[in-house]
């Protein structure tokens, strides 16, 4: 997952319903339908003090990093590792968040050209994904980042392979900023996960400086032309 959707303003009932305490925030935040690796977007946190909407960076700074900015890919961490991992063990045991999404893209690898899809619920309604989240304050203003996990997914349609991110039911993402003093994983056993649809979309996804909800329009699954080959984003990491 190196990609995705939040456009949340007009989701004025699901908002009411799921996060009463953030519901006018989330929708006078402006629609994103590109959000990418290092660009900033909204998550919940859980603090000692109760969840905080905050706008955050995507791609974890661990407190120990010299520098604000890491060489390793931290916007997603494996749900199966990341309790043993340096880089997110004490986020794991205490610093748990989610991100409200719209909706988020994934290539099929298996087709030639590679295409990418849009995956979102079949509901309709956003989607809410398990993530870790740090703060880094070595020097000047604090930096708030987050990772999102991920996983074998079996929720994920074809012909997309069925790994991606951790959903959280919205009536359970305030158990998993709550973690188990020992064991947080428990919090993410056995949850039902939401019936999903895809559809592929062009690769103007692949251009950064695109933010718009054309960006979600269908394109032929059959029509290569949809999908020229001048293409700048690495996809071979895709969750």
């Amino acid at each position: 997952m190196r990609r995705f959707v939040q456009a949340l303003s007009a989701e004025t009932d699901w908002a009411s319903a799921t996060f009463p305490a953030f519901a006018d925030a989330l929708r006078a935040t402006p629609d994103r339908y590109n959000i990418a690796g290092h660009d900033t977007a909204l998550a919940v946190l859980g603090l000692p003090d109760g969840p905080r909407l905050r706008e955050c960076v995507w791609g974890l700074v661990p407190p120990w990093s010299p520098s604000p900015q890491t060489r390793y890919t931290t916007v997603t961490a494996r749900l199966d590792r990341a309790a043993r991992s340096r880089m997110y063990r004490r986020a794991w045991q205490s610093q748990h968040c989610v991100v409200p999404i719209s909706g988020y893209y994934k290539w099929d690898r298996n087709s030639a050209p590679a295409r990418p899809y849009f995956i979102h619920a079949r509901s309709g309604e956003p989607l809410l994904l398990a993530g870790l989240w740090e703060c880094w304050d070595r020097d000047g203003p604090a930096l708030y980042t987050f990772t999102l996990l991920t996983g074998p997914n079996p929720a994920i349609p074809a012909p997309l392979t069925q790994d991606g991110p951790v959903f959280v039911p919205t009536d359970r993402w305030q158990r998993w900023l709550k973690p188990g003093a020992w064991f947080p994983g428990v919090s993410l056993k056995g949850l039902r996960l939401p019936a999903l649809d895809a559809y592929p979309v062009g690769r103007a996804i692949q251009d950064k400086t695109r933010d718009d909800y054309t960006l979600l329009e269908p394109a032929a699954a059959d029509n290569e032309s949809a999908y020229p080959d001048d293409t700048d984003e690495d996809f071979t990491d895709d969750d």
